[in-house]
């Protein structure tokens, strides 16, 4: 890479071993570790000039100027032009860069974690499917500080400011969301574990409201947890005193957890689907839905809480053990 720095036409060369260029940066380090070859460049510092010229100027013999003159060519230092000579012609060096800048290697980190942890805002969805408020559900979304668009209205889910939601809520259906996944050399996970403040979503809240909500990873579901309710009546202990009393207030915390041994919903065995069945690590992400379905038996809805509403500080919690 070269950089034109003005009047003076002085050119910068980048070794950056960062982008393939170790080799560049071998040759450039021999070139440099010879005391005659730093003097011939200090003689092409405001001239050009031929072999035979330069070892004169020296005071060493061709031979040993031309083999120098070809170390700091490989390295390109030099550059070549052909002219006329009285004797056929002479090639004729110029000396191509005046300031060298070495980008040192820096070895890739090697570094394994034994667990990756990513705890994702709930207005990060990547896609939803809200059919069942098409025939007359509900739904809505609202921010630590306003509600975010209309309430029961499917566009405001494309709204903007959808990724500072706290809460989200809709009477069936479900949302999908995208964690990284990041290599750990040639490990593989052992354990999947995901929560997330839940609970039913009734009209203002309900105190006996059951609801089969599910989780899916890679579109295999884990398994149902069914919530007792629709939490209200008393404010959640991070829900900002503008939301009515009235409405949803707090969930729980369910832990779905998948190993080699099955999913279990807070230690409890739900299903016998294995870590192996997740298929993770064939993707950059882990997709994730959480949803209720329209023909569940308890299809109550789904109210899910942010980070600064409810009672948990926490958005969607996902955590994979190595």
């Amino acid at each position: 890479m070269q950089i034109d720095n003005g009047s003076e036409n002085r050119r910068t060369r980048f070794v950056n071993v960062g982008q393939d260029n170790t080799d560049e940066l071998v040759l450039v380090g021999k070139a440099l570790g010879s005391p005659m070859r730093i003097q011939i460049l200090e003689f092409l510092q405001d001239k050009s000039a031929n072999v035979s010229e330069i070892a004169q100027g020296l005071g060493i013999p061709r031979a040993t100027a031309d083999l120098h003159v070809s170390v700091l060519a490989d390295a390109g230092f030099l550059e070549f032009e052909t002219l006329p000579a009285k004797r056929g012609v002479q090639k004729v060096c110029t000396r191509s860069h005046d300031i060298v800048v070495l980008h040192v290697p820096k070895a890739p980190s090697t570094e394994l974690l034994d667990s990756v942890t990513t705890d994702m805002p709930i207005g990060n969805f990547v896609d939803y499917d809200f059919r069942a408020v098409e025939s007359g559900g509900t739904c809505g979304m609202v921010g630590e500080n306003s509600p975010i668009g209309m309430f029961d209205d499917i566009a405001s889910f494309h709204e903007p400011d959808r990724v500072n939601a706290q809460v989200i809520w809709f009477s069936a259906g479900h949302l999908e969301y995208r964690f990284p996944f990041r290599s750990q050399g040639d490990r593989i996970p052992r354990s999947l574990t995901l929560t997330a403040e839940l609970c039913s979503e009734a009209e203002g809240y309900h105190l006996d409201w059951p609801s089969d909500i599910f989780v899916e990873v890679n579109d295999v579901e884990l398994g149902l947890w069914t919530s007792p309710a629709d939490f209200g009546g008393t404010r959640g202990r991070l829900t900002p005193d503008w939301w009515s009393r009235h409405n949803t207030q707090f969930g729980l915390v369910p832990t779905w957890t998948t190993d080699t041994e099955g999913t279990t919903i807070n230690g409890e065995k739900i299903s016998n689907v294995g870590i192996d069945e997740l298929n993770l690590g064939q993707h950059s992400f882990v997709k994730v839905r959480l949803g209720v379905r329209p023909d569940a038996k308890n299809c109550g809805g789904m109210n899910l809480f942010g980070e600064r509403f409810g009672n948990a500080a926490q958005g969607i919690v996902l955590k994979l053990e190595f």
